[in-house]
């Protein structure tokens, strides 16, 4: 740790875009840092026998490579930074020991001091970045890291403090089920943010925004949602009882959604089984992706003289599934915009059957894969031929689909 006898740390700025950066470790502190190094365009190699859901999505999409297996040190070959994310300490030295010998820079999150460099707290304004070393102490940097990302959001009067104006101070546990947005991880709400700094445990969904774990406390315990086992039922009744024992233990809890808690991110029985339990909830409406994604992608979900209505579904089951809520046949009948959320698995039958009761096949259609982000592709096509586009464009969840004349309203003619 630095003092007042030893020497203070050389900031600097690394630009790793397309060089590679070698991360041991497949656990939540791994899922914590990667979104940042795929967003400076770090060629990342992940070396770990097993990974977290998150990771593996990456994985899947192609944004990095895995090697599943522990670590040798002839990984480090051709690398700049590596990245320590174990809790084996004799693993973990090993790792430096094989960086200090190539001359390579070793983050380690088991032991700063025996780092040769360290991850600072970062905020990201725009095109600003903050990055704050508390000299070795991180309560210390998210502090005052916190602080300025206050200033630098700040217009008009001042901040509203943690408790709002009135509410006494609560010093037990609660919850806050906070929808962090489509992707974008400055699209969360001011509010949401203040309570993901305040959090002592974050339970988050897969979608979330990566860079938004990258900024939270060290010592904020992080489960990963999609990492319960079990089938739908049962792993919500498991989420259910995490956030019910964590706040009963006098724990500050983030429930953290993608998009928005009450978008078919089954925000409600989070809500009500913990009202049942008698633990304070929180509700922060987020960004929802139903219309921030096709406007991002140049897509309004309605607009004069073209759609003055817009239906939001879920297509997540198949239109013939007996436990489908969802009128296919009536929303075929619609002018207005259709948004089709979690349908690309089901996108071939969904077409069919809204051609079959009614909508032209000549419909204009586009769908946006990962909306917002770096990653986001966009395709225009048509109701008729959209299911084929897709599968011979290679797109993948997460995706929206938008089915209606807005398609083409903001394309010029």
């Amino acid at each position: 740790m630095t003092g007042p006898t030893s020497p203070s740390p050389y900031p600097l700025g690394l630009r790793l875009d397309g060089r590679r950066v070698v991360v041991v470790g497949g656990g939540a502190v791994a899922t914590r840092r990667v979104p940042a190094l795929l967003d400076a365009g770090a060629d990342v190699l992940l070396v770990s026998p097993e990974l977290t859901p998150a990771l593996r999505a990456h994985v899947d999409a192609g944004r990095l490579h895995w090697e599943p297996r522990r670590f040798t040190p002839g990984d480090l070959d051709g690398a700049w930074l590596v990245q320590v994310a174990v809790d084996d300490r004799t693993a973990a030295a090993a790792v430096s020991a094989a960086a200090a010998e190539r001359r390579i820079f070793c983050v380690r999150a088991d032991d700063r001091t025996a780092a040769s460099a360290w991850t600072p707290a970062v905020t990201r304004h725009g095109p600003v970045t903050v990055a704050v070393l508390g000299g070795g102490d991180p309560r210390r940097a998210m502090g005052v890291r916190d602080a300025i990302r206050a200033l630098l959001g700040r217009k008009g009067p001042p901040l509203t403090p943690a408790v709002e104006e009135g509410t006494p101070v609560d010093t037990g546990g609660r919850v806050a089920l906070v929808g962090s947005g489509p992707g974008d991880p400055e699209l969360i709400t001011v509010k949401g943010w203040r309570l993901l700094t305040e959090a002592e445990v974050v339970v988050a969904d897969r979608l979330v925004p990566g860079l938004l774990l990258d900024e939270m406390r060290p010592d904020v315990e992080l489960v990963d949602a999609s990492k319960i086992p079990y089938g739908p039922s049962r792993a919500q009744e498991e989420i259910n009882r995490i956030l019910v024992d964590r706040a009963r233990a006098g724990k500050v809890v983030v429930r953290l959604k993608g998009g928005d808690p009450y978008v078919f991110g089954r925000g409600g029985e989070e809500l009500l089984a913990c009202a049942e339990a008698g633990v304070p909830v929180t509700v922060v409406p987020g960004v929802t992706s139903a219309i921030a994604v096709p406007e991002v992608a140049g897509v309004p979900v309605t607009h004069r003289g073209v759609a003055h209505e817009f239906t939001v579904v879920s297509g997540h089951l198949a239109p013939d599934a007996p436990a489908s809520l969802v009128r296919w046949d009536a929303l075929a009948g619609l002018r207005g915009t259709l948004v089709i959320l979690m349908g690309l698995k089901n996108l071939a039958a969904i077409s069919a059957t809204l051609i079959a009761h009614g909508k032209p096949a000549d419909t204009p259609a586009a769908v946006i894969q990962e909306g917002t982000t770096s990653a986001q592709r966009t395709l225009r096509s048509t109701l008729g031929a959209v299911a084929a586009d897709v599968e011979a464009a290679a797109l993948r969840p997460p995706a929206i689909v938008v089915v209606g004349d807005v398609v083409h309203a903001l394309t010029p003619a």
